[in-house]
């Protein structure tokens, strides 16, 4: 440990600490731009000025690293004096349009000033401007703001993987760019909006919408993928407007996906706001009293065993539960919560969570990746996979078709395996839908756990097998037992019995990727939030709640429970979920015991208690699962094809089909040039 003094107050740091970060641990804010904990030092902006005793110039406390009895003071005339210096000169080409930048109200440059800047300039020649960048649909520049602190750059570099902006020229020249005009490409872009610490680099789908003050915040968790990324939706009157990361170690550290932050203006459009019931063909509007109606008397005197339900992959566990308990009332053990027929054991939690933890990425030093496409499929994840592998002594392998993870991969056949994990001392073997979809399913699991075990993943300290789930359904409904009951049907059977006509009742809570045509004369009630392929095929709708709209539990890919929380009220006569089925349960003369949320999650927790541990990863009990056979040897196939189109909501938003027009421009750009 390294001791040093601090405006007179002692404080012991590992060695390599930074100045800057010895004075966070006493509580001494510094100010500064171009630093940030989670990128490369680059000293930029020398707005961290502080005065060391015995060194004749301020010394930048962001890229200082202490040293033994070194006295520093923070707030002396002297640090005071350069940091007023430093700051007009980033104020001499600051253009005054603070009242329309979008920055107005979260902006660093803004509170600093009002801290160290003067209130008239003494810099009478003529300002410079810099020409507007395309960075795409997703981020709007500004760039005669640019303070050039290089956030956004080290961001891509470092965090993204994705080079594609940099500086270029010198002096008041000196410009931020990405050298060719062009979207973007990271899945992660829009981080670079909130690291930005002036008005550069704004959100293009956000612009001149609103001010910060005039926002409702509410703390939420995102379900657009399986990974439970922690966000702040900021809403107005019945809108939102956006969503922010908020800070998780475990999960998201302060990161999210640019899906998850743009896909939302999807709720506003093609949404269901009302009942509906499809007469003569043709779908009207009804009141919720009639559409119950029609579903009881349709219901009639069908046996359990001819009706079914399917889960789709973002309903909440407290409606998943409510439609077991109906499904179970009515007879029916014809239930799944798998509508893409994933192999998955619900008696072993351990094969379907992701074992080892997000965070545990970080204590690996080998990882083998099984049909998944990280990039695609949980872009955080690989962000952290990254990260691990930028610190040095980690090695990754892939098996399935040419990947671009932005770090080194060595593709492998399934024989190759063993070896490659052999000798790591905490090997990881993280197991893709791609692999578990596919008939051969169950056979792939037990063969990945095998491996695991061989290679010494699994062990008392150590549990290194993971499954990565799309869904975030997908855990929630399995840890709830959202699957076939003795003798029941899977998705696979329920499809099957439609078009065979052996099932006539078919509830589908929200899903959305099934083949439709295969239903048959099945009569079809879909409940959910848009007007997607479920709406399109159902001859009853009850208008449900996105995950904007409601208080609602989700388990992420890591079996980590965590609270969605009401951001708006859901549209028209949508209702809450499970508030929906517990109403028709009564219509159908199987009333439900439920009469308010914390009666529902109660209930969850009876079901299993680990609904009761939120925001907690309780470790799953290894056990044999999976079904010894053999494997296909047909090529692996990533289950993701686009990334900004994965749900009913995505699907909707105008901002996502932008992004995927991006894209499609860039390499027909680039096809054309090759």
């Amino acid at each position: 440990m390294t001791k040093l003094t601090i405006d007179g107050r002692e404080v012991e740091v590992p060695p390599n600490t930074t100045v800057l970060q010895a004075a966070e641990e006493l509580g001494i804010e510094i100010p500064h731009f171009c630093y940030h904990e989670r990128l490369e030092i680059a000293g930029n902006c020398r707005m961290c000025l502080v005065e060391q005793e015995k060194v004749p110039k301020p010394i930048a406390s962001c890229a200082q690293p202490v040293a033994e009895g070194m006295v520093i003071h923070t707030q002396s005339e002297r640090a005071r004096k350069a940091r007023h210096g430093v700051m007009e000169f980033l104020l001499i080409n600051h253009p005054l349009d603070c009242p329309i930048c979008d920055q107005g109200g979260e902006c660093d440059l803004q509170d600093q000033a009002m801290a160290y800047g003067f209130d008239r300039s003494r810099y009478r020649e003529a300002k410079r401007a810099v020409k507007e960048k395309n960075f795409g649909p997703l981020v709007a520049t500004q760039m005669t703001r640019c303070i050039h602190c290089t956030r956004c750059v080290r961001f891509l570099d470092e965090v993204a993987g994705v080079p594609e902006l940099g500086m270029v020229n010198r002096g008041e020249d000196s410009e931020i760019t990405n050298f060719i005009e062009r979207a973007l490409t990271s899945e992660l872009s829009a981080n670079i909006v909130d690291l930005c610490p002036v008005g550069a680099l704004t959100s293009k789908p956000y612009e001149f919408i609103a001010r910060p003050w005039e926002l409702r915040k509410t703390e939420s968790v995102d379900v657009l993928d399986a990974v439970g990324s922690n966000i702040r939706i900021d809403a107005r009157d019945a809108a939102v407007l956006r969503v922010l990361p908020r800070l998780n170690e475990e999960i998201n550290e302060e990161w999210i996906s640019d899906k998850t932050r743009f896909a939302i203006d999807g709720l506003k459009r093609n949404r269901l706001d009302r009942p509906y019931v499809r007469r003569d063909g043709k779908l009207q509007e009804v009141d919720w009293h009639e559409a119950f109606a029609v579903i009881a008397e349709r219901r009639g005197a069908i046996p359990g065993g001819r009706i079914a339900a399917i889960a789709g992959d973002l309903a909440d566990c407290e409606a998943m539960l409510a439609l077991k308990e109906l499904m179970k009332a009515l007879g029916s053990s014809n239930l799944d919560c798998r509508q893409d027929g994933a192999a998955a054991d619900p008696a072993i939690r351990a094969s379907y969570i992701f074992n080892s933890g997000i965070a545990g990425i970080e204590q690996a030093d080998a990882c083998l990746l099984i049909a998944t496409n990280l990039r695609v499929e949980a872009p955080i994840i690989n962000a952290r996979m990254r990260k691990r592998w930028l610190a040095g002594r980690f090695k990754v392998g892939a098996i399935g078709p040419a990947l671009n993870l932005t770090y080194p991969v060595e593709r492998l056949q399934f024989s190759e395996a063993a070896a490659f994990l052999g000798g790591a001392r905490r090997p990881m073997v993280i197991l893709g839908q791609g692999a578990l979809r596919r008939r051969d399913g169950a056979a792939i699991l037990a063969a990945a756990r095998k491996l695991a075990e061989t290679c010494g993943a699994v062990r008392e300290d150590w549990n290194g097998f993971n499954v990565l789930q799309l869904a975030a359904s997908r855990v929630g409904g399995l840890d709830l037992g959202f699957v076939p009951g003795p003798g029941g049907r899977d998705t696979a059977g329920i499809l099957a019995g439609c078009a065979a006509g052996e099932i006539d009742l078919l509830y589908l809570l929200g899903a959305d990727e099934l083949e439709m045509s295969v239903l048959g004369h099945a009569f079809v009630i879909y409940q959910g939030h848009h007007g997607d392929a479920g709406a399109r095929r159902a001859d009853v709708i009850l208008p449900g709640a996105a995950y904007t709209e409601k208080d609602a539990t989700y388990v992420n890919t890591e079996g980590r429970v965590q609270l969605g929380r009401r951001a708006t009220f859901p549209p028209g006569d949508a209702r809450e979920d499970w508030a929906i089925i517990r109403a028709l349960s009564q219509a159908l003369g199987k009333t439900l015991p439920y009469n308010s949320l914390r009666d529902v999650r109660a209930a969850l927790i009876r079901a299993n208690p680990v609904f009761a541990h939120i925001d907690e990863r309780v470790p799953a009990t290894w056990g044999a699962f999976g079904a010894e056979g053999a494997i296909d040897a047909v090529p692996f196939v990533y289950p993701i094809a686009d990334f900004y189109r994965t749900d009913p909501i995505s699907r909707a938003s105008p901002t996502m089909a932008a992004c995927v027009a991006a894209i499609e421009a860039k390499t027909a750009a680039e096809r054309k040039v090759a």
